[in-house]
């Protein structure tokens, strides 16, 4: 059901943005309590759902003031089979859950249609795991099985695509992508990487690209890299920088501290960086990989940090 009016990032150099780090921001700056980093609860009532209506405001408006394309991504990180279970919600809710949010994205895309020339609606996938760790590994068809859920639900919705989101491992991607294509929705895959560049398994970006690439019948859209810094994963990519798979990079999602995935695990305050720091990274990212097209934030960013990036690629 995808709109047919939208262009990808992967089919145009324009710029895009999307949002920041929506649980770090719901946690810590607005003082919500979200069971297993679920954003997707608040939905369940009105003065959630409103806080979520205005988190995605403030990011579209900088859209607006700096004539930029944007992502419009789903609070649904967490709402796959196992972490609804686990939240309290029934099996069934899947369907209401996501359906209710990417209608909420629907709503807002109508609300900016005027003032942003693209809006791309994506549906956002999370690890049927933590986020960080690669425990409980599933094979490709495991994961291809137990995604279709969430997938399928997708599918009848609006949305233009569906985007899987801190991927620790190449085949829970891979499953992702191959039960995308089953729906016949377009899939963007996002890895998170350690501070040495490499998935948390240890396998290196560029393999991890390439075994996705080839282990499905249609490729994805295009790669991105989130939770994670960009010094981090500067390196990994300059080093590859003449090789197709840095060309398969379109988008990054960059938390705002250094600090690696255990430290962040075991922190109780907010390390928002710096985000002038953080956006001068970025446009050094968006001079050296000039297929870099879309730019948002994970954890620890907020508007600040985007509004920063935004100003720091704008004339790219």
């Amino acid at each position: 059901m995808a709109n047919t009016k939208v262009t990808f990032p992967n089919a145009s150099d324009s710029l895009f943005l999307t949002d920041g780090g929506l649980e770090t921001t719901l946690i810590f700056l607005q003082g919500y309590e979200l069971p297993y980093f679920a954003a997707f609860d608040l939905l369940k009532d009105k003065k959630g759902y409103n806080t979520i209506e205005d988190y995605y405001r403030q990011y579209l408006k900088i859209a607006k003031d700096f004539k930029m394309g944007f992502i419009l991504e789903s609070p649904t990180w967490r709402a796959n089979p196992d972490w609804i279970q686990k939240i309290g919600y029934p099996h069934s809710a899947i369907y209401e859950v996501n359906r209710n949010a990417i209608q909420l994205l629907v709503n807002l895309q109508k609300e900016y249609e005027n003032d942003i020339a693209n809006i791309v609606i994506s549906g956002c996938i999370g690890p049927r795991g933590d986020g960080y760790k690669p425990e409980n590994t599933m094979s490709v068809e495991d994961a291809q099985q137990y995604h279709s859920a969430q997938i399928e639900v997708f599918s009848q919705t609006p949305v233009d695509m569906v985007s899987a989101i801190t991927m620790n491992y190449a085949e829970e991607a891979i499953g992702i992508a191959r039960a995308a294509g089953v729906a016949k929705l377009p899939v963007v895959i996002s890895f998170t990487v350690e501070v040495d560049g490499r998935l948390p398994t240890g396998m290196s970006l560029k393999k991890a690209i390439e075994y996705v690439d080839k282990s499905v019948g249609q490729p994805p859209l295009y790669f991105m890299i989130n939770c994670a810094h960009p010094t981090h994963f500067y390196s990994e990519l300059e080093a590859g920088r003449n090789e197709q798979w840095t060309k398969r990079i379109k988008g990054i999602r960059a938390n705002a501290s250094c600090k690696s995935h255990v430290e962040l695990d075991e922190t109780t305050a907010l390390d928002r960086g710096n985000p002038q720091e953080w956006s001068v990274e970025h446009k050094k990212l968006k001079q050296t990989f000039s297929q870099l097209t879309v730019f948002g934030g994970c954890c620890g960013t907020d508007e600040e940090h985007i509004r920063a990036i935004a100003s720091q690629i704008r004339h790219f």
